[in-house]
């Protein structure tokens, strides 16, 4: 997930020994010592700030890795500092992080292999559509990308003119999302009112104006003798043990990857990854469910 693959094996290998993160410095600001720009990259788009940024001299630009458990954004601040310099905005250093913030919230730190084109203009929308969200001009989004990316393609990275409109698509969705917001009427800030007793499934799918149907069942490999299922709705539900009556403990939504089109996300927010052959893997890579069809 870095500027070139010969940076991601050497880095790849620094893992390995500890060496990396034992020589970083943490930090929560990365270009002027004021901004917590982690936080504010996750809160534009919903998260909770679990990441850790890391400001150390053991890597030559920046990257998204996953060690101990952890997701790390790792990054050169004598690099970032050039970066800013060379695109006369401190947006051009944020991009680069929101870039690396891409590759784990798209599942791509998930993988062995290292880069590859489709990634990295994954990566690269992301940070477009984070960037505006947070106020930079498209001219701002782009500046980062257009001072370190390669002018010509690579078997690893796509060609800058191709990175640079996939970070205007980015910005170009996100514009939309902002100004769609600013022509509608607020919605109701009135919270759900809860049932007492969980409604029977039976009486839900009737009551529904449109009936609730099963997509696919879950089978986590530490309650396999547990019912999960997948409705039309993309909620998440578990059955008591008669089959009557349902508790929604989670909703899928799409993602960005290609590889990893769905994520699950449960009531505390945790997050759980599906590929496209219904392997569902945890944020450290391990295999914890399967999706499968319901019959």
């Amino acid at each position: 997930m870095t500027i070139t693959l010969r940076f991601f094996r050497r880095m790849a290998g620094l893992l390995a020994t500890g060496l990396l993160l034992a020589g970083s410095v943490s930090a929560q600001n990365t270009t002027n010592g004021q901004r917590d720009v982690l936080r504010e990259i996750t809160d534009v788009v919903g998260l909770k700030p679990r990441f850790q940024l890391r400001a150390t001299t053991e890597v030559q630009n920046a990257a998204a890795v996953l060690y101990g458990g952890q997701r790390y954004l790792l990054y050169n601040p004598q690099f970032v500092a050039a970066v800013n310099r060379a695109g006369r905005t401190d947006w051009a250093g944020i991009s680069i992080l929101a870039h690396e913030m891409g590759h784990h919230l798209n599942g791509h730190t998930l993988r062995a292999g290292g880069s590859n084109p489709t990634d990295e203009l994954e990566a690269d929308e992301f940070s477009g559509f984070v960037l505006r969200k947070m106020g930079a001009s498209l001219a701002q989004a782009q500046a980062g990308m257009a001072v370190v990316s390669d002018e010509q393609a690579s078997r690893t990275h796509p060609g800058r003119q191709t990175r640079l409109t996939a970070i205007g698509q980015g910005w170009q969705r996100a514009s939309q999302q902002i100004t769609a917001s600013t022509h509608g009427a607020a919605p109701s800030a009135e919270p759900a009112r809860l049932a007492t007793q969980p409604a029977p499934v039976r009486q839900v799918v009737a009551r529904s104006a449109a009936p609730v149907s099963v997509l696919g069942k879950i089978t986590f490999r530490a309650k396999p003798e547990v019912d999960f299922y997948v409705t039309n709705r993309l909620s998440v539900v578990r059955l008591d043990a008669a089959g009557q009556t349902a508790e929604v403990v989670g909703r899928l939504t799409r993602s960005e990857s290609l590889s990893y089109p769905y994520v699950l996300i449960d009531g505390q927010q945790r997050r759980l990854y599906i590929s496209r052959q219904g392997e569902i893997y945890d944020p450290n890579g391990r295999p914890v469910a399967l999706l499968t069809d319901p019959s």
